[in-house]
């Protein structure tokens, strides 16, 4: 069991430190010129001091040594953690070639993967739980590295990947709870804390960036809690928690890859065409656009806990409205039926038929 006073410590150990850790580490990518020039794909303006993830690694590391928890693979993922800090930390500096961040996060899952924390099996209805066998190193390998990358990729705007990123963590929290998972949800409480003591300084105007340093540590943990915790649960349709989680960063993630393969550009190649900047060009504000996103992450947060204990009949009926809820979010976004609402049209339409009925 939890003792819940423990957590509420840690917690607020985790929050302070980054909140108060985060001044120094400003002063610090200064000096270094660890900073975000603005460009043609960007939004901001002002040169802004990035490496911010160093705060927010701090502060959880300083809550997680208050928990003090006890796992056989912690220390390979505190291992795999530095090295994916590292290697965000040289990009954020020397904005080094993809390749090279890709084998940093390559090392960090083979530390996890030597010491045996893997996806070994799903979960599917009638049919059961599926063994992966030889494929499961492969998948896990896949699953980290896309979900480090999913949220490096919806950092573009003030407060977006830490705002996401703590409604994805806290959504784990509950189910860890639930599930008397006692690793994970240890770092979901001490990465939530983290994250919105950093969120002070990252809100729109930022007055920090965290970098690849933050974002790839942050996409690293999200994977690791939902390979220790999510993956576990023996619910129907395993493998789909956890995307239904993550749901904004890797629907985003999947079009940009769809989007660049289709126009023959490199899978890699950054652009502005991700779900915020578009949201940005359909006329919402910078501040609007990251509350939209943190709304569609905090609803797909809540149908992936529900979703978690439901019977198949009401799985089916959060899959599909899961779905419609994508469907909205590019709609929004301009993304599909060329630029066209039809979903958001007739909502719109119904709502003022009622109000002319009344």
């Amino acid at each position: 069991m939890f003792d819940y006073t423990d957590l509420a410590i840690a917690f607020f150990i985790a929050l302070i430190s980054t909140f108060l850790l985060t001044y120094p580490v400003k002063k610090l990518a200064i000096k270094i010129k660890a900073v975000d020039l603005p460009n043609y794909r960007k939004i901001h303006k002002n040169v802004t001091p990035r490496i911010g993830g160093l705060a927010i690694f701090a502060g959880v590391f300083l809550g997680g040594l208050y928990l003090q928890p006890h796992h056989q693979h912690l220390p390979e993922i505190i291992i795999g953690a530095i090295v994916i800090l590292i290697t965000g930390a040289l990009d954020d500096r020397f904005s080094i070639r993809p390749v090279i961040k890709l084998t940093g996060q390559l090392i960090a899952a083979s530390f996890l993967i030597s010491s045996g924390l893997i996806i070994e099996r799903i979960t599917l209805p009638v049919i059961g739980m599926i063994d992966l066998g030889f494929t499961s190193v492969l998948i896990t390998v896949l699953w980290i590295i896309g979900i480090t990358n999913a949220i490096n990729l919806i950092d573009g705007l003030d407060g977006l990947a830490t705002g996401v990123t703590t409604i994805a963590f806290l959504s784990m929290f509950i189910m860890a709870i639930i599930d008397v998972q006692v690793l994970a949800a240890y770092l979901c409480i001490v990465l939530i804390g983290a994250n919105l003591g950093f969120l002070y300084h990252n809100f729109y105007p930022a007055k920090i960036y965290m970098g690849d340093t933050g974002s790839n540590f942050l996409g690293y943990m999200i994977a690791v809690v939902s390979i220790v915790g999510l993956f576990k649960n023996i619910a129907l349709f395993s493998f789909i928690i956890p995307v239904i989680v993550l749901a904004v960063p890797i629907f985003d993630t999947l079009f940009a890859i769809v989007r660049r393969a289709y126009n023959k550009e490199p899978i890699m190649m950054p652009d502005n065409k991700h779900i915020h900047y578009q949201l940005i060009k359909t006329g919402f504000s910078h501040r609007k656009t990251v509350l939209i996103i943190y709304a569609f992450s905090g609803l797909f947060g809540v149908m992936a806990i529900l979703f978690s204990y439901a019977s198949l009949t009401t799985a089916l009926i959060i899959t599909f409205l899961v779905l419609l809820l994508l469907h909205i979010f590019a709609e929004l976004g301009g993304l599909v039926m060329g630029g066209r609402k039809p979903v958001l049209d007739t909502v719109g339409k119904v709502f003022r038929k009622r109000e002319r009925d009344v």
